[in-house]
């Protein structure tokens, strides 16, 4: 019998570990071709999430498993860790929280029996959404899409089956600085989108903030769009060509109309933007060194301190 891994980053969720393999469980027992086993993530947490892990692992031996991290890593290196200590013939991401509904599996499987690599689950609403987050989600989608060519789909989740072919693809990029739809996008393989509506959380609040996602996006952005480097080249060309134009109109001015000219408000304009400009730029090419400096120190992606697979 072939085998399905759910992967569950988990952090601060002890609240919902039961509840998710009650409703995990339910689903597979209409489903005879698969057997499965759920991946818990403890990224980290400071609530009880690991005892509820360690208690749904002894109820549960065959059927729930959990890696617990010395620290928090986020839910990029969770994510990363769970799939890499997956096995299974396929493979499922999801949150804990079961704001991915888990009926869709039967159809994520239908999907992959079509020859599709990679099934996804896609939101048509955003319903419980503060609008202003709903509107910079579209913005960063739209930018993206047209920073690095690549196709991330609008209202697109990290709720996917894939097969082991893809899985194994996304686990050859070994960088640092992850951004998982990013890499799903990259690594090819044709993808199935169900649309579904959106869910509520069980329990818990969102560990995501507005500041939170923010820097998500950025990180998005830096991991793959050289972009912004290039816009450095245009907007440093764009000023020079200004000042030249400034110099030639400061000149003939000059010469028509005569007398003593100071300028001194002149001066302080153009040394106040110049200066904004360039600590900008700065600020742009310092991100792209960081991350440069962060990959080379070959740190690992994860640290696991417990975890109830075998050795």
């Amino acid at each position: 019998m072939k085998k399905i891994d759910i992967v569950v980053p988990c952090y601060n969720e002890e609240a919902c570990i039961r509840p998710l393999y009650e409703a995990v469980d339910k689903v597979f027992r209409e489903i005879t071709d698969y057997s499965y086993r759920i991946l818990y993530v403890n990224d980290g947490s400071r609530d009880k999430t690991l005892e509820k892990l360690r208690e749904i692992h002894g109820e549960h031996p065959e059927t729930a498993d959990y890696i617990s991290f010395s620290r928090n890593f986020g839910k990029e290196g969770a994510i990363y860790a769970g799939l890499s200590k997956s096995d299974g013939d396929l493979v499922v991401l999801m949150d804990a929280d079961l704001q991915h509904p888990p009926e869709l599996i039967p159809e994520m499987i239908k999907g992959i029996g079509e020859g599709y690599d990679c099934v996804g689950a896609r939101r048509v609403d955003r319903n419980g959404e503060p609008p202003v987050r709903s509107a910079f989600s579209r913005l960063f989608y739209k930018i993206i899409n047209k920073m690095t060519g690549m196709h991330l789909v609008q209202g697109g989740s990290d709720y996917r089956m894939m097969t082991r072919q893809m899985v194994d693809a996304m686990l050859q990029l070994q960088e640092r600085e992850r951004f998982t739809k990013g890499i799903m996008s990259w690594v090819g393989f044709e993808t199935k989108w169900i649309e579904y509506q959106n869910v509520e959380r069980i329990a818990g609040e969102s560990k995501w903030s507005f500041f939170g996602l923010a820097k998500y996006a950025i990180n998005g952005f830096i991991a793959f769009a050289t972009a912004p480097l290039r816009a450095v080249i245009w907007l440093g060309s764009l000023i020079t060509l200004g000042a030249f134009i400034y110099a030639i109109v400061t000149f003939i001015s000059a010469l028509k109309n005569g007398g003593e000219r100071i300028g001194y408000t002149t001066i302080i304009i153009l040394i106040l933007f110049m200066g904004g400009v360039l600590i900008t730029l700065i600020g742009v090419v310092g991100e792209y060194i960081a991350r440069l400096y962060n990959e080379m120190k070959m740190r690992p992606i994860f640290i696991e301190k417990e975890s109830s697979l075998k050795k």
